[in-house]
């Protein structure tokens, strides 16, 4: 019997011009005309030997996927257990808008958001490349994560925050023994911290796209909500949109899969964002390719306040080759969002991922999403990491006090 390859990437590729290729066994970040790089898998080998009924026998982490992930030897894996979150039935909530509603909840995850995907990819391809110390500008949650990950994995981790950044995502890292600077100002900031560490010390760059690897991790959501569906395609996805990352590996995912021949089609991607940081939006609406800087910009969704993603026209085209759609909501409607969820279908969910359901009713109003449609929204972390996102109102009482109920 032949021994199948444990991964059947085989090169990467620039992001703007595919004909350029860069060796995985070295480390590379941009491309030489400094674009984000992308890895490239052997498929029409795969499709050969790889199907669907290999999945059945395998563990139920992300790593079920291996030969479409770029980690070459088994042994250099760095994992906590990540993937294979629910995907929830929200009846009530779907009943109330004419559709099927459907929630991919990545709060159940190691660290409590879907950066830990990423980061399991990212930190075990750095171990592989033999790297000793990273650097990670972050809003939070993909810094707690690479902190920890890189932790398990002996690498030494150097995590630049915005000073806002949420307290719990603080203290993994620290926890972690992870090297934490907090900065004034928002993420874009926190890399220019970031590069002057990378230029002085020659620390590997794990920043958002300047390393190839975290998109695989990330792409595997796609790989699973197909899965838990028995490989039918839902009509929309809704995707929170910061850095890009997610939505870019889910549309990479699914041409993957549509090449393999799993799927034949592609739903409507919906790129969300907040009123107040919502560059993808912008050009989006007008057309463009790329974005410009959101200045000042602000919003309680913390790991949405990106003003300008280096991969924002891979977000853009995804949505105009799907036909998707871009918009935007207020603070108070995330808010309103995260109670409404909470209320009817006991989910506690992060601000980003109340965006997201947000945006689904203005979608149904506006009937771009149709009734009866298949609709899947991604909750990107648990509400508990947000402890200031609600303050519970509730009466203090005296033990002797007899309670009136209204």
């Amino acid at each position: 019997m032949i021994k199948m390859p444990f991964s059947y990437a085989d090169r990467l590729i620039s992001s703007k011009n595919a004909d350029e290729k860069y060796l995985l066994n070295e480390v590379h970040h941009l491309s030489v005309d400094g674009f984000p790089l992308l890895v490239h898998y052997d498929l029409r080998l795969l499709k050969k030997n790889w199907n669907k009924a290999d999945l059945l026998t395998r563990p139920n982490t992300l790593w079920r996927y291996h030969e479409v992930l770029p980690i070459k030897e088994e042994r250099n894996i760095v994992s906590l257990g990540e993937g294979s979150t629910p995907l929830v039935p929200l009846s009530r909530l779907g009943e109330r808008f004419s559709i099927n509603l459907l929630m991919k909840d990545e709060g159940i995850i190691p660290t409590g958001s879907f950066k830990a995907r990423g980061a399991s990819v990212g930190v075990s391809k750095a171990k592989e490349l033999g790297v000793r110390n990273i650097v990670l500008p972050t809003n939070g949650n993909a810094g707690a994560a690479w902190a920890l990950y890189s932790a398990r994995a002996g690498i030494h981790s150097y995590i630049i925050m915005p000073v806002d950044a949420p307290k719990i995502t603080r203290e993994e890292v620290e926890i972690s023994g992870g090297n934490l600077y907090l900065v004034r100002g928002v993420i874009s900031d926190a890399g220019k911290i970031a590069a002057q560490l990378i230029s002085d010390y020659g620390f590997y760059d794990a920043s958002t796209l300047k390393e190839p690897y975290r998109i695989e991790g990330k792409k595997t959501m796609i790989y699973e909500i197909l899965e838990q569906l028995r490989w039918e395609v839902p009509d929309v996805i809704l995707y929170p949109t910061g850095g890009g990352v997610g939505i870019i590996g889910i549309f990479k995912g699914l041409l993957e899969l549509r090449e393999l021949g799993w799927i034949k089609k592609i739903p409507r991607l919906v790129s969300v964002q907040a009123e107040g940081c919502a560059p993808i939006v912008g050009a989006w609406e007008k057309g463009q390719t790329e974005s410009r800087f959101w200045d000042h910009s602000k919003t309680i969704a913390f790991g949405i306040n990106v003003p300008k993603a280096l991969g924002d026209f891979l977000v853009l085209d995804a949505l105009y080759k799907t036909d998707g759609y871009a918009l935007s909501v207020s603070d108070r409607e995330i808010t309103a969002a995260q109670r409404e969820v909470a209320e009817f279908e006991g989910s506690f969910i992060c601000p980003e991922g109340a965006a997201a359901f947000a945006a689904m009713k203005h979608l149904t109003k506006k009937k771009w999403i149709k009734e009866g449609e298949t609709v899947v929204f991604l909750n990107t972390g648990l509400g508990i990491k947000y402890p200031e996102s609600f303050v519970p109102q509730a009466p203090i009482i005296d033990l002797n006090e007899h309670l009136q109920i209204k």
